[in-house]
């Protein structure tokens, strides 16, 4: 096993992959840019390594930077965490090079799925069902008129290198399209330095699930049961639960053999990630699920599956990279429960989820069962305007769905965030909808139930009542306890007004903290 192991990450990745190698008795090395110097992984590290400028562009993503602290600190293995480096076939390449272990798949998988035309092709010839679109890119408006013509409207313009919402437009008719192309290798030239874009019919009310899978280089691969990703923004994930609601046995069975098909070929090791759109049932009822790419590395929503498996996904990827094979078969495998994940943000969401950096003044992390928050800040700590404004992910565990749901409501409740707007309202406002309680979702849940106008009127509905809460809240603890005035019979007085309880204005003055 390796003796010491460098994270090539930051915020609260880089803290989950450092508690891992402490389980393990692994010494963790940690890199950081100016805006990092006073960073929790920072601190936890056992060494702790300056790699340039705050920008990701002078630090994290200069793998040069990467290796030589690896070289310094005589580091054994790279876990490159999600983001950053770590769907770099370059930087995979040079590890090998450095003779350092890389934590995560081969270059080829890497490269195979990281270009979506060329992924998109090896499903096809795997046999593996992909959304009907283009056999290739599509470099002219008058091919992608054409080839929308064929498969019919809806359609949706890809960006082959993209991610994460970027290069991507949907069109409803031949004016749509000719206005979005060039807006669309555009920003795909911009993002990724890779103008390629391809066509694929568009799927009106479809969910996001996924499956995870597990292997090692001696040809094992297992997978652990589906996630439900559909809560989307921007074509970006916002809450994943596991497992899906409307995922039975038989569904699951399709779905986990489906993704092993995929990463069998590409010869996949590691952990690793195969995404899929499913469209809402057909006349006989089955719902069909397509494709839509695998990503090669830890999901930010590991949390979920790790709750209802009971496996470590960064200890198994540690293992495997150090030669192990993997520590569980198929049967071993059992979903216990349900657990659900919020990914808490410094933005507003009442200013369309605008960045809100700045100093943490205030922070109370919820706990108790079935409560796990995965942080990578601490009280005093400013949230860099240079990075993904991500503060924790906020997990809740329970033997169902139902159960796991109110957790995390009780944990929102608990969850106080001060000195900086975050997004937990919208998260209240999102489960006590009764759609998302029914487990009705879909990847345009947000448009297609109001959330936002929601949102916006609960602000307008509660400003006042929460700013005399607050006001109400810091007078009372600034006051030292008197004993209560008496009456002339000796008995306590009756007061004709009763404030409010000091856990009801608690529970108010956190709720205007984390608005404001």
């Amino acid at each position: 096993m390796f003796k010491r192991i460098l994270i090539a990450n930051r915020g609260e990745i880089a803290v989950r992959v450092l508690r891992a190698c402490r389980d393990m008795d692994i010494e963790t090395v940690a890199v950081f840019s100016d805006a990092d110097r006073h960073a929790l992984h920072v601190k936890m590290a056992d060494q702790a390594f300056h790699i340039g400028p705050s920008p990701s562009s002078q630090s994290y993503l200069v793998g040069e930077k990467i290796l030589a602290a690896a070289r310094r600190s005589e580091a054994e293995a790279i876990h490159p965490g999600y983001g950053f480096l770590s769907e770099n076939e370059g930087f995979r390449k040079a590890c090998d090079e450095a003779g350092v272990v890389f934590i995560g798949p081969s270059a080829h998988s890497i490269s195979v799925m990281g270009d979506k035309i060329a992924s998109r092709q090896t499903m096809i010839d795997a046999g593996v069902p992909v959304i009907p679109g283009t056999e290739g890119s599509v470099d002219t408006l008058e091919k992608a008129l054409a080839t929308a013509g064929e498969i019919g409207y809806p359609v949706m313009l890809k960006a082959s290198a993209g991610g994460g919402g970027k290069g991507m437009r949907v069109c409803e008719n031949d004016k749509d399209l000719r206005s979005a192309f060039d807006q669309a290798r555009n920003e795909a030239q911009a993002s990724f330095s890779d103008p390629t874009v391809f066509l694929e019919k568009f799927l009106r009310h479809p969910r996001h699930i996924e499956v995870q899978v597990l292997g090692d280089a001696h040809g094992n691969r297992i997978h652990l049961g589906e996630r439900e990703c559909s809560i989307q923004r921007r074509h970006q994930k916002v809450v994943e639960e596991c497992p899906s609601p409307v995922v039975d046995e038989d569904l699951r069975a399709r779905l986990g053999e489906t993704a092993l098909k995929a990463a069998e070929a590409v010869d996949y090791f590691s952990a690793g990630t195969v995404e899929m759109l499913m469209d809402e049932p057909d006349e006989e009822g089955q719902r069909p699920f397509y494709f839509l790419e695998m990503n090669t590395r830890l999901q930010v929503e590991h949390p979920v599956t790790e709750l209802v498996t009971g496996v470590d996904l960064v200890i198994e990827q540690i293992k495997v990279a150090a030669g192990r094979k993997l520590g569980c078969r198929q049967q071993d495998i059992q979903l216990s429960g349900a657990a659900i994940e919020c990914r808490v943000y410094a933005e507003d969401p009442f200013n369309n989820f605008f960045p809100s950096p700045g100093q943490i003044t205030t922070l109370y992390e919820p706990a108790g069962p079935g409560i796990r928050n995965d942080s990578g800040v601490y009280e005093g700590f400013e949230i860099p305007i240079q990075y993904d404004p991500m503060i924790s992910k906020l997990v809740a565990h329970g033997a169902d769905r139902d159960q796991a749901v109110r957790r995390m409501k009780r944990a929102l409740d608990e969850y106080r965030i001060g000195g900086l707007r975050t997004n937990l309202p919208f998260f209240e406002v999102l489960l006590r909808h009764p759609a998302f309680l029914e487990g009705e979702l879909s990847t345009d849940f947000i448009q297609r139930h109001g959330l936002m106008e929601e949102l916006k009127e609960e602000q307008e509905d509660q400003d006042l009542p929460l700013l005399a809460a607050a006001v109400q809240f810091y007078l009372d603890s600034r006051q030292p306890s008197a004993a209560p005035a008496r009456s002339a019979a000796g008995s306590p007085a009756k007061r004709e007004h009763q404030s409010p309880s000091r856990s009801s204005a608690w529970k108010d003055y956190g709720r205007f903290n984390n608005r404001w």
